[in-house]
């Protein structure tokens, strides 16, 4: 009788390690933006970005607090949080979706695959669906992801004032970078 409880105990324990090796998790992730014009180059990082994925379903979901972006300069970093995203109103941006081509990837063997997100990213209030490209390296149970795609700022209704439109480019690049971690139970 003992050992039929201490093998159950077991494959408990095993099957809820399993599982949650299903789920990888960061609160360390970098989001960038650059913008660059003829008149000024812009660039921003945050690496603060949490992020989770579930291996076994593709979903992937993102927050990032918009106050958390560090500009070179000052100023910049207050027009951005105060006139364009207004992050007192709008404190975070988000993303919720899934990788469209799961069986491309073996989140079980080492290796680089190419995968394609899609979702919803919210920013200022305004949700819209995205579709992007992506890379997720596998290396010794370890996962990251990376992504580069370009947003326009004036399809989440950011208004760029003309004063300054001319040093804001029309499409701005976005690059994700994320070290996941297995979620703990």
């Amino acid at each position: 009788m003992k050992k039929i409880i201490l093998n159950t105990l077991l494959l408990v324990l095993v099957a809820n390690a399993v599982q949650a090796q299903d789920k990888f998790f960061t609160k360390t992730g970098k989001i960038s933006f650059f913008s660059s014009t003829p008149m000024e180059d812009i660039e921003a990082h945050n690496k603060t970005t949490t992020s989770v994925i579930d291996t076994k379903s593709g979903k992937m979901e993102f927050a990032v607090l918009m106050k958390a972006f560090q500009f070179e300069k000052a100023l910049m970093e207050e027009h951005f949080n105060e006139n364009y995203v207004e992050s007192a109103k709008y404190p975070k941006a988000s993303f919720s979706g899934a990788i469209t081509n799961l069986s491309a990837v073996d989140f079980k063997k080492d290796g680089t695959y190419k995968v394609t997100v899609k979702g919803n990213l919210t920013m200022h209030g305004v949700t819209k669906p995205v579709e992007v490209p992506g890379t997720i390296v596998v290396k010794n149970g370890a996962i990251q992801a990376a992504s580069t795609f370009s947003v326009a700022p004036e399809d989440f209704n950011i208004t760029i004032p003309n004063l300054v439109r001319e040093k804001i480019a029309k499409q701005i690049k976005v690059t994700i970078d994320m070290n996941y971690e297995p979620l703990k139970s």
